[in-house]
């Protein structure tokens, strides 16, 4: 099947991809599929109401916590009514002025958790490193500045590539791989040259979550540091322990992250389902399980959502 070449006349109809099954396999991923959007909007909401509403929570690393969360809330909302489209609806089309607009919020979230997990990291860094000047130096406006910053540099990085993408004509196969839109895949259904978007989104991968991916690095090399010169073996496990949450979001965000990046450029004959499950795992995963590693992880955060459920 092919597209209409005259994206004039918004004709460009894309097609949106699911996992290969049929009948009861069908049911069965797109029951998983309502359970996790679910639980991630569910989650992501409780702890959001938990920080606002309790005045002790209302410090660095429950504001950070709660910048996570909001985030990953946007990734869900922007990504899972889509795919549940195609899974209860069998409703795969999608327009380039929708298409687009996926594309951009998907993109943008992503690169504003990247940061938002950098600030986590020099929290995390301040908190173990300096506990004694922590609120001091993480002041209430310094923390809106931060985040500001955190958002404004993935809005720069982001917003050209809607423009960039509306200009072409569209004549390749409509068909895409994955259940909503992202850059890499609608470039390959333009019939223009798309050397300087190929360029533009490795600058943006670059520029954000590899420069994010290195200072995370080096604020743990600090945090390590930090701990070894601890004398205390119990006060090092403990400031350790205090980023194992962390940690763990790390690695749900980067690890199919740079899975995934590395196949798109280097493996070329490598499995498409595979491609569209680390997809899967690196937009869905996040949301899914933060909420429920932070709030098993804080006691503070832990005591109080059971406290609101058992009232």
């Amino acid at each position: 099947m092919f597209l209409v070449n005259d994206t004039t006349l918004n004709s460009v109809i894309f097609l949106l991809t699911g996992l290969p099954s049929q009948g009861d396999t069908h049911l069965w991923i797109s029951i998983a599929f309502c359970f996790m959007y679910v639980i991630s909007i569910v989650g992501n909401s409780v702890i959001l109401f938990i920080i606002k509403t309790h005045p002790s929570l209302h410090e660095p690393m429950y504001i950070f916590l709660s910048m996570l969360a909001f985030t990953d809330l946007g990734i869900s909302i922007t990504t899972i009514p889509t795919i549940l489209g195609i899974y209860l609806f069998n409703f795969r089309e999608i327009s380039l002025d929708a298409c687009l607009a996926q594309l951009f919020f998907v993109h943008l979230l992503q690169y504003i958790e990247s940061s938002v997990l950098l600030l986590m990291a020099f929290d995390r860094f301040i908190a173990i490193h300096n506990p004694l000047r922590y609120t001091s130096i993480l002041t209430l406006p310094r923390i809106a500045k931060m985040g500001l910053v955190a958002v404004l540099r993935p809005i720069v990085l982001i917003l050209p590539l809607p423009f960039l993408l509306k200009r072409f004509r569209y004549c390749q196969s409509n068909v895409l791989s994955h259940s909503y839109c992202l850059h890499r895949e609608v470039i390959k259904m333009a019939c223009s040259d798309i050397t300087f978007n190929n360029i533009y989104g490795l600058f943006t991968k670059l520029f954000q979550m590899g420069l994010d991916s290195l200072l995370i690095f080096l604020s743990y090399v600090m945090i390590i540091k930090s701990v070894l010169s601890i004398a205390s073996y119990e006060e090092c496990l403990r400031a350790l322990n205090t980023c194992v949450s962390h940690l763990c979001a790390l690695l749900l965000f980067y690890t199919p992250e740079i899975s995934l990046s590395v196949i798109q450029r280097f493996g070329n004959g490598s499995s498409p389902l595979l491609q569209i499950l680390l997809s899967y795992i690196s937009l869905l995963l996040p949301p899914l399980v933060n909420p429920i590693v932070y709030s098993v992880k804080s006691k503070h955060l832990r005591v109080k959502i059971i406290r609101m459920f058992t009232k």
